[in-house]
């Protein structure tokens, strides 16, 4: 008599391991926790200031009073490291980001007040031009409108130094110059920083999903574009050349950025490296999930959680997101 399907044996029933949270939460492979994230905080010029940013719900700037309450705040939730980034006045910025060169410059004074503050919150600094300079670039233009590779170079190591001396613990270079890691490298240690640690961004690609941090630091291109320094969209083994040569040249942690849409290049990049590789959950991948929960299409909260996932499965040891808040109460609750 032939079989039906209620009489069929069958030796193997995965959804065994999917009948009850209990045994979902047994055999997951993936985990997510706090101090696996790393919060982005803008600091701007004032007292008392929490500003809004339009096309970034739910972001703000902070001068650095209250920048100071908002990380005491975040570090008491567990986060353990911030990345901090600057916004100039359009009237402080000109050609060649000097302002980038002051001791006294908005980002190196958060720094200082942010380590007498909190000495074990681990402060990432950004290293690069462009917040600082009047035409938008990550670096010093000749006439041609070209950005200039060592020379940039040089300025970026002067940068590195003075937020060292701020209280860095490490200095993020996001700018995809050449040979920079090395230059700052060694700067840093014969000026006796060698405790202070590298995070490179060593795959920065030419993504249209910076918008809005773009509006964050109120840096915006005057002309071109930044393909000539940043990488090719459609260039995978390109990325992993760039982060094999920060490796080498003396990176401590590698990044990737954007995150979601580079996913297989974060993969590649942690089967090949030897050191962490993290990725940065970018201001457009934040923006369009939260403009499509404000019109109910998406559960915010729960597509970042999904995305975060994501990000760690596909080999991340650390992320850097704005989305932390959204998800703070998954955290909490030990979803991982």
């Amino acid at each position: 008599m032939e079989a039906t399907q209620h009489d069929l044996v069958l030796s193997k029933r995965p959804r065994r391991l999917r009948r009850s949270e209990g045994i979902r939460d047994l055999v997951q492979e993936t985990h997510l926790r706090t101090g696996d994230l790393i919060v982005p905080l803008f600091v701007v010029e004032g007292t008392a200031q929490k500003q809004a940013i339009p096309k970034f719900p739910g972001i703000f700037r902070f001068s650095i009073d209250v920048l100071l309450k908002e990380a005491e705040n975040l570090h008491k939730q567990g986060i353990l490291a911030v990345a901090l980034f600057p916004m100039m006045d359009a009237s402080l910025k000109d050609s060649i980001g000097s302002m980038a060169q002051r001791e006294d410059c908005i980002l190196n004074r958060a720094i200082a007040a942010l380590k007498r503050r909190l000495p074990n919150l681990l402060l990432i600094s950004d290293v690069a031009l462009d917040p600082y300079t009047s035409h938008g670039h990550d670096g010093i233009v000749n006439e041609k409108g070209e950005v200039l590779n060592d020379e940039t170079v040089e300025y970026l190591v002067q940068m590195a130094l003075l937020q060292a001396r701020a209280g860095a613990d490490f200095v993020a270079p996001s700018d995809m110059m050449d040979g920079r890691v090395r230059a700052m490298r060694d700067a840093l240690d014969r000026e006796g920083f060698s405790q202070v640690g590298i995070l490179s961004y060593a795959a920065k690609f030419a993504s249209k999903l910076y918008g809005p941090f773009r509006e964050a630091v109120q840096s915006s291109l005057q002309f071109g574009d930044k393909k000539g320094y940043q990488l090719n969209p459609a260039n995978r083994r390109e990325a992993l050349l760039e982060a094999s040569l920060d490796e080498n040249e003396g990176a401590d942690l590698l990044l990737v950025k954007p995150a979601l849409y580079y996913l297989d290049v974060l993969s590649a990049l942690k089967a090949q490296s030897r050191v962490p590789v993290g990725a940065y959950h970018v201001s457009g991948e934040y923006a369009m999930v939260m403009a499509a929960h404000e019109q109910g299409v998406l559960d915010a909260p729960a597509v970042f959680w999904e995305a975060l996932l994501s990000i760690k499965r596909a080999g991340a040891d650390f992320i850097i997101t704005y989305a932390y808040p959204q998800i703070a109460h998954y955290l909490a609750k030990n979803f991982t």
